[in-house]
This record gives structure tokens, sequence and C-alpha cells, in this order.
């Protein structure tokens, strides 16, 4: 007979959003009903559909990561390793230096691609000819004393695994995963897995994305998925109402510490929420256009209730994706409808029109709100939802305020780019 599952205990998180640094800023802006969407400052937007984001201000990673290493880090690096750094401080987990069995696992998510683009800025103008295209015979001749000579070293995708495990000696199960909202939620399940199967005792987690940059801007832009109503400021971003139009990008990440139950015990730790289960599903149809009843979503939902043993009549809470696009929106509202029906629906509320859509560190911001509702008995609102959307009906929104309410049970969600879907259940210890 195999061995029972071990149980798996929420003990750190580690929350850098536009809101703030660290977990008390960021959910007292969320239950206080604050915003950080604005208008772009770091860079002329004016040439883009959408010139709303979310930056984050007065950090000071120097009181977070060694001088030597940020030398060498790009701005996703940063912000992973920062939110990491805040998780496992929060924790307040003491790792054994020496861990030749590799019991402390990693797991990291973002949307890096390059090295910081400005790097290659002049070259790549420089060699073009006449044409527009670039010449590859100057550019041969160029690159030597013109290409930064760490630009590669800098822009390998993975590089936040590096920098977080040399910072704590994580020896343990690790992977980097490369995507949107999708990939942070999926890191914080490959931990869950790695502990509840025994691969590992501790596990760092989690998702960090730099997407209001003017590098992703420019992709992000031409997709169009992110708002034109830039006149609207704060209130662009309307997740479930009738009038949204696109989705707003926000900088950041979130990361939690995840323990085996007892192990958290034994050591006092506090204890946020049980991770319980896990589900996902891909949904094949279209690219960038979720299918319309959302059924993979339901799926993926109904795998993490039946992962964690859960009713969906025990959910008190959903943290949605929400991103505000019409058909995004209406199609996780029917998942949801699909899954928890006409009675008995959960409270569900989306954190994006605070704090922007985070990129990969979406998914796991997501898991860090219904960890702390539960933990607090609290969930924050849905901002800018002023005027339901009829065919987003099959959900109880959270509008106007914070809910106090006996939160027990909840399930985060998270959607990427090109049909993934992602659920978390979380219950009370």
């Amino acid at each position: 007979m195999s061995a029972q599952p071990r149980r798996v205990a929420v003990t750190g998180i580690g929350l850098l959003t536009p809101l703030g640094i660290g977990v008390d800023d960021t959910w007292q802006g969320l239950i206080d009903g604050r915003s950080a969407v604005g208008a772009i400052s770091d860079y002329d937007a004016s040439s883009l559909r959408t010139q709303l984001g979310a930056e984050i201000r007065d950090l000071d990673p120097k009181q977070f990561v060694n001088r030597r290493a940020l030398r060498t880090m790009t701005r996703y690096d940063m912000l992973a390793t920062v939110a990491a750094v805040l998780a496992m401080t929060d924790s307040g987990v003491e790792l054994i230096e020496d861990d030749p069995d590799g019991r402390a696992a990693l797991f990291t998510a973002g949307g890096k691609e390059i090295s910081k683009p400005e790097h290659f800025e002049e070259v790549a103008v420089a060699v073009r000819g006449q044409d527009g295209l670039v010449d590859m015979r100057k550019f041969g001749e160029a690159a030597p004393s013109s290409v930064h000579p760490l630009f590669f070293i800098e822009g390998i995708q993975g590089a936040s695994l590096f920098y977080i495990s040399e910072a704590y000696a994580l020896r343990g199960p690790n992977t980097y995963l490369s995507g949107t909202a999708e990939s942070g939620m999926t890191a914080i399940a490959r931990g869950f897995g790695a502990i509840r199967r025994g691969d590992a005792d501790v596990a760092l987690a989690g998702g960090a994305d730099a997407p209001v940059c003017w590098w992703n801007m420019a992709k992000i832009d031409s997709v169009g998925l992110t708002t034109r109503s830039n006149e609207l400021g704060a209130g662009a971003c309307r997740p479930y109402d009738s009038e949204r139009d696109g989705t707003v990008m926000g900088e950041g990440g979130a990361f939690v510490v995840l323990e085996e139950m007892d192990a958290a015990k034994s050591r006092g730790a506090r204890i946020y929420a049980e991770l319980s289960g896990s589900g996902s599903a891909t949904d094949v149809e279209h690219l960038l256009t979720p299918e319309r009843e959302g059924h993979a979503l339901a799926h993926a939902i109904g795998a993490a209730l039946r992962a964690g043993g859960e009713q969906a009549g025990e959910i008190d809470y959903v943290a949605s994706h929400g991103s505000g696009t019409r058909r995004g929106d209406a199609s996780e509202a029917r998942a949801l409808h699909t899954v928890f029906g006409d009675t008995g629906r959960p409270l569900v509320s989306s954190v994006k029109p605070a704090t922007g859509h985070l990129g990969a560190g979406a998914g796991a911001l997501n898991l860090a709100v219904a960890a702390l509702a539960v933990h607090r008995q609290q969930a924050p609102p849905t901002l800018n939802l002023n005027n339901p959307d009829p065919a987003c009906d099959g959900i109880e929104s959270i509008v106007g305020e914070a809910r106090q309410a006996p939160i027990r049970k909840a399930i985060a969600l998270a959607r990427g780019l090109e049909g993934q879907n992602v659920a978390l259940a979380v219950r009370a210890v």
C-alpha cells in the first residue's frame, strides 16, 4: 500500500507589488481598495494603445540583494529575488547549511526573454542598412566591441534559479518555468507536489515579471488584450464589468514558502493555510482567446478539488484570474458557474485592477491572496466593477469594499495566453 500523501503548509509569503513591499503593505492596499494603476512614467508610452501600467516605486533592491549579484541581474531577476527573500524572511524557516540530500526545493517562473535590451539597442540600430534590415557583415564586425560582454549570461531565462538558490543554498529539486500568469502558479504546484510526494521538505516557489517595461509593452500592446481606456487611469481595468475592454499590466512578484505540515507545526511556524490540491488543463480551441464555455478551466478547478478531497459547495472564496478582457472574463464566469452552480456560490474577486496584471507573477499572487483570505477571514474587492455584465452573472463578486466573512476554503486561479489553466486549493488549518 502506498504511503499517505504528506500535508503541505504555507508558512511564508513574499509580495512585491506596485501597492507595496511585503505582505502587510500589499494586503492593506487591497483591503482598502487602493489601485496602483496610472500613466506609465518610466518611458514615453504615447505610441502605445495602452499607456497605463502599475509600476513599483521606492524599491531599493540593495536592502535585499547583494551588490555583486545586482550587477548582472535584469529587472526580472531582481524582482524575483526580492520577492523570494521576502518570502523566506516571512517564513522564519532556518535551512540546514549542509544539505547533501537536497531537501530544500526551488521553483521559479518569469516572463524574461533576453538580457537588458539597452545593451543591444545601439549596435542593432548602427548595423542596419538603408533597407532597414540588419547587415550581418556589419554586425559581425561591430559585435566584439559593441555588444555587452555579459549580454548572453545576463539574458539566460532561468537566471533567478541561480541567484535565489545561491542566496539560500537550495540544493533540491528545481525548475524554471517561462510563461504568463499560469507559470507562477504552476511553479507553486510543483513545489506542492515535491513536498507531498516526499521529494523535499521545504520548497520556495513563485513567479515574478516586469511586463510594464518598454520591451514587453511593445509586444503585449500589439496583441490587443490591454485596455484602450487611458483616460480612466486607475479605473481602466474593469473585470466582469459590461464596459471592460482589456487589462492593465503591472510589475512585481509573489513567492511562498511551503513546508511539510508536521515539521512546520513542530517548529512553531505561523501557518497561513494548507495547500491541499492542484489541477490544470489546456484549452486547445483558440490562440489567445479562451473557449467560450471555459471547459478547461472548469476541469482544472475540479481536479484541484478532487486532489484535496474538497466539495465544490465547501469553497468560500475564489481568487479569480479576472483580467478584464471581454471573452476571458465571460468564459471564466461560465467555468465557475459550471463548477459551483446557482446555489452556495463562493465569493469571487480579482486583484488586477489594484496591482495590474503581474504577468508570470499573477497566478502566484492569486495563490497568496487566497491563503491570506483564509488566514485573515477577509477578502479584497474587485475594483471598478460598476455595471456587472450579464454574461458574467454566474459569480458572486465582491464589489465596493472588502468582505469580512468565514473563509475556510478557497481556490486560486490562473490562465495563460495560450490556453493554460491552473487551479490551487487552500484551506484553513
